[in-house]
């Protein structure tokens, strides 16, 4: 039996805050989907706010955003991800609703230019 390929449209919304001309914060929404559900999921990567404006409420507001994004693409779930040692993060996630439910497995591959 031989593997085949079908290509799957994803779509990808960043959002982000700027103080002047300078992005400040950032969060990407990518919805995806599969045949498993007849629902797209959301996907949250790349949270960050600049070390100079953390602890202010603006990672909140960006990942609030994201959920509220997720929701009117009728996504059916939304996941994220994050490292061990970010215990903040993990305590952002928590509180706005997000449950652990596993592990993350990687494989990075790197492309030497």
């Amino acid at each position: 039996m031989k593997i085949q390929q079908k290509k799957i449209i994803a779509r990808g919304i960043k959002f982000f805050i700027k103080d002047g001309k300078k992005e400040i914060g950032r969060a990407y929404l990518y919805i995806l989907s599969n045949d498993l559900h007849q629902e797209s999921f959301g996907f949250l990567e790349d949270v960050l706010v600049d070390e100079n404006y953390r602890w202010q409420g603006l990672g909140t507001n960006l990942v609030q955003a994201v959920i509220k994004a997720a929701q009117k693409h009728g996504c059916y779930k939304l996941i994220c991800t994050s490292r061990h040692s970010r215990s903040a993060v993990h305590a952002l996630y928590e509180r706005l609703g997000f449950k652990n439910h596993g592990l993350e497995f990687r494989m990075n591959f790197f492309v030497k230019s």
